[in-house]
């Protein structure tokens, strides 16, 4: 009986202290984090209802009291820089904090792309910056629908460190940089971003109610059960396709495997890699399985070293073999192939690389332009074009599930509302890829969104940096219509109507044959020179290459004018990627050319100019409009008076 008293009182004593530890911090205030400096600090929480919380900081205590819904908050005087120190929340304590600038990236794929895929441009130095100030937190995805949430599953700070680097975003990471560079105080970034989105998805009920059909389109989806059970019939079809298609695929089930070097192929046909009837049935794509075989020659010196098989980039998954041995595989396009071949899988003579490339829709394909070949030791051999090719199992479209990231308010609800009591020095923003195809909506929603964040994170003048869309895919012989060119001009208007918003472009940073450019670090930097002249009020920067801000006409020809500090130009023999439009609004080519701070533009087929663009394109490959600090001017569009 003693011992059963005994034992009750000890756990009694312990539901006390767990009553008493019911205060939680949210995810995101946690160890490792950096607050915003010279800005009041808000520290909040939940508890019990009328529990008393206590906050010491820098040895100064702080009080709040939790109210009916349990929540408190408490709020820090602006303080300088430094750090670490840390805070206790009645019996709580965080550790490792930082005082310095805090910045919030968002947007989609090319604000997610992490520093591991961009490491054939930057691997070297990558893999060695280690500067403790400098700390990282990526926000877990989530798309609720249901309203703004309070917190976050989890939110885990790093300092910044080869070993953790990889998986940071890569221009978040070479901006950071750039900011301590610069600054040489602690950096906090935040990259709330995922892939794929919309813009919709990013903004609050609040920011869409001028856009009733995008809270329609939320109101159909906003169902658990209904969410749950497509994601449940969308994982069950991908599945049952995999499976039909693994079943009916020769090449896995033949007496001979389609990948071990003893088949004969010789029956097979042999085809060009880039060919755009390629994996084609009738001059229509065919989904299913392709397989590709072809043969590379190697020296005894370089099959006894490990190599590196590099296979650009495929529509859309694919598994890989050399020699027979499985070496790696990739389930969607984007994803550079880089897999490792061990030298025990190589030979002297030749060796066999078996490529099955699967398709759910679509033409199967090869991305022109990137790398294919085998690199050994700083060799490099290259494959060839032409393939032995056999379909192995030819299968119906898949069917796509719905894409709730982009359903509007999901991803404000669950990745923006829980950070709304932080301050940050400014937010970057990298999103409208998902957007091309409306480019004409796509001005209001920014402009929406920016307007309700401000309001949101209670900050009116929260600086914005814009990346503008960069070059992308073919380039065209005459003017054309372009979304991509419609997205960059929206872009651009907002950051001309709203303040505190500045465009970052990115114009000659592109590549035509992959959306996730690589190089985020010059991007980075010219996001650090706006940030420098906006925020940190550095007077003698050039900040932007030139930006046209107004157009007027004498004896037929245009004269543009330029932002100051951005009108230094440079002289060019032919000025390329001007075109003007007349009364009948047909837009031709038209000659330019730098005179002083100004270009002139004409056409001798347009006697009266009504409008004028410049590097209206998808990807205008040859607009050539600079200033002399090397930084290339904005694509535009604009009446002419």
């Amino acid at each position: 009986m003693k011992y059963r008293f005994a034992l009750l009182i000890v756990l009694a004593c312990i539901c006390s202290v767990l009553a008493e530890a019911k205060v939680k911090l949210p995810s995101v205030l946690s160890d490792g984090m950096v607050l915003q400096r010279e800005r009041p600090i808000k520290i909040w929480g939940t508890a019990d209802p009328g529990e008393n919380v206590v906050v010491t900081f820098k040895k100064k205590k702080y009080t709040a009291v939790a109210d009916e819904n349990g929540k408190w908050l408490v709020t820090l005087p602006a303080m300088k820089a430094g750090g670490p120190y840390e805070l206790t929340v009645n019996e709580m304590t965080v550790k490792d904090i930082l005082i310095g600038d805090v910045w919030l990236c968002s947007g989609q794929s090319n604000m997610e792309l992490t520093v591991a895929r961009v490491a054939d441009m930057f691997g070297r130095e990558t893999a060695t910056y280690e500067n403790s100030m400098v700390r990282y937190v990526k926000t877990p995805y989530g798309n609720d629908l249901h309203g703004p949430k309070e917190d976050i599953s989890q939110m885990n700070w790093t300092a910044l460190n080869p070993q953790v680097a990889q998986s940071y975003a890569a221009l978040p990471y070479f901006f950071a940089i750039e900011m301590y560079n610069e600054m040489k105080v602690p950096v906090g970034i935040i990259n709330s971003s995922w892939g794929g989105s919309s813009i919709e998805a990013w903004m609050s009920e609040d920011a869409l109610q001028a856009f009733p059909k995008n809270l329609r389109e939320r109101d159909i989806y906003n169902s658990d059960e209904y969410k749950a059970l497509m994601n449940k019939a969308g994982g069950m079809m991908s599945r049952f396709w995999s499976l039909s298609l693994y079943k009916g695929d020769e090449g896995l089930h033949a007496p001979v495997k389609w990948y071990e070097p003893e088949l004969n192929d010789s029956d097979w046909e042999e085809v060009n890699m880039f060919s755009y009837q390629l994996g084609s049935k009738d001059g229509y794509p065919v989904s299913g399985s392709h397989w590709f075989r072809q043969n590379i020659r190697l020296t005894a010196e370089q099959a006894d070293k490990d190599a590196i098989l590099r296979l650009g980039c495929m529509v859309n998954a694919d598994s890989v073999y050399v020699n027979g041995v499985f070496v790696g595989t990739t389930s969607y396009q984007y994803p550079p192939r880089i897999y490792k071949v061990p030298a025990s899988v190589l030979k002297a003579g030749e060796n066999l690389v078996t490529v099955r490339l699967i398709n759910s829709g679509g033409r199967p394909s090869f991305v022109k332009g990137k790398p294919y070949c085998m690199a050994i030791d700083g060799d490099t051999v290259r494959l060839s074009e032409q393939w032995k090719y056999r379909l192995g199992c030819e299968m119906p479209a898949g069917r796509g599930g719905v894409s709730f990231q982009n359903i509007p308010t999901g991803m404000y609800n669950s990745m923006i509302s829980p950070l709304r009591n932080l301050t940050f020095k400014g937010a970057l923003w990298y999103q409208g890829e998902s957007n091309a195809g409306r480019p004409g909506e796509y001005e209001a929603l920014l402009t929406a969104m920016l307007k309700d964040w401000r309001v949101k994170f209670a900050d009116e003048d929260l600086p914005f940096f814009i990346m503008q869309l960069p070059n992308f895919m073919q380039t065209h012989q005459q003017p054309v219509e372009s979304g991509w060119a419609g997205m960059r001009e929206a872009q651009r208007q907002v950051t001309l109507k709203l303040p505190n918003t500045s465009l970052v472009v990115a114009i000659d940073l592109g590549e035509w044959n992959d959306i996730h450019p690589l190089n985020k670090k010059e991007l980075a930097r010219r996001v650090a020179l706006q940030v420098k002249k906006k925020v940190y009020g550095h007077k003698d920067i050039v900040h932007s290459g030139p930006l046209c801000t107004a157009a007027a006409i004498e004896g037929g020809k245009v004269i543009l004018s330029f932002e100051a500090g951005t009108d230094d130009l440079v002289p060019v023999a032919q000025l390329k990627g001007f075109a003007l439009a007349g009364t009948d609004g047909r837009y031709k080519w038209a000659e330019a050319t730098v005179e002083g701070n100004k270009v002139i533009v004409w056409s001798e087929g347009i006697a009266q100019p009504t409008k004028v663009r410049y590097a209206w394109d998808d990807n205008p490959q040859e607009a050539n409009l600079k200033n002399k600090a090397g930084l290339p001017a904005s694509p535009f569009q604009m009446d002419v008076p």
